[in-house]
Formats: structure tokens, C-alpha cells, sequence
């Protein structure tokens, strides 16, 4: 039987400053804003934090002969952790691939998703074991 170590978490610092800025976003707008609304306002906020991102970037295809525009995230952030901010009623199984495929295609292992459109946010992390 394998341990685990539970008290590990990825990223701890980094995270909870997303989180905060997820949580202002969400205060400022509402929970009937576009994703793009939220977006503009997260970007803002990593700009006045000194936070470094990268945002709608291409990754790599993640088999051969997929289109290359297909694995677009709406941000990475420090070059660890990538967001990905929904506006919809639900998140779906589809939401999860969609970031498993973000996460292997630029090998990182942590990911955020972010619906706004819930009365109160709960932000999913979803991990990816490094090849």
C-alpha cells in the first residue's frame, strides 16, 4: 500500500493570490459577467500584484496531427499553474479533459478552474502527475 504525502499541496502561495484575485473579480461583478469580463479583471489584478502570466498562449498539440490552436488556457501563471475561468452553470467532465489536456500538453501539474457563475466560488484544482 502507498502513502501518501497529504500535506502536500502544489504551489500554496501562488494559488491562494489566484484565489484572491478570483474572489475580487467575483465581488466586483457578480456572477452574471462573460468569462472575458472576469478574465480582464484577473489580468488587471496580476499586472497590480506584479504577478507574472501569459494569457490565451497556444500549447503544444497533445498527439500528433491535432490542430495547434486547439489547447488554448486563458492564463498561466508564473509559469506553474494554469487557469482556466468558465462562466456557465456548471462545470463539466468535458472542463476536466479540457485542463488535463492543458496540464499534459505544457507538462505542468497543477491546475485551476474557475466558474463564475456560481453564487459562491469554489475554485477545482485538478493535478497531473509529470511524466
Amino acid at each position: 500500500m502507498a502513502i501518501r504525502n497529504l500535506n502536500k499541496i502544489l504551489n500554496p502561495e501562488l494559488s491562494y493570490k489566484i484565489y484572491g484575485a478570483c474572489f475580487g473579480a467575483h465581488n466586483k461583478f457578480g456572477q452574471f459577467r462573460s468569462e472575458k469580463s472576469y478574465a480582464d479583471a484577473l489580468e488587471q489584478k496580476f499586472i497590480e500584484d506584479n504577478i507574472k502570466y501569459v494569457r490565451e498562449v497556444a500549447l503544444k498539440p497533445s498527439f500528433d496531427g491535432e490542430n495547434k490552436n486547439r489547447n488554448i488556457p486563458d492564463f498561466v501563471v508564473e509559469d506553474l499553474i494554469i487557469l482556466d475561468v468558465k462562466a456557465k452553470r456548471i462545470i463539466t467532465k468535458e472542463d476536466y479533459y479540457q485542463m488535463k489536456r492543458y496540464l499534459e500538453a505544457a507538462d505542468k501539474e497543477l491546475g485551476l478552474i474557475v466558474n463564475f457563475r456560481q453564487k459562491y466560488l469554489s475554485p477545482k484544482r485538478v493535478l497531473c502527475k509529470k511524466a
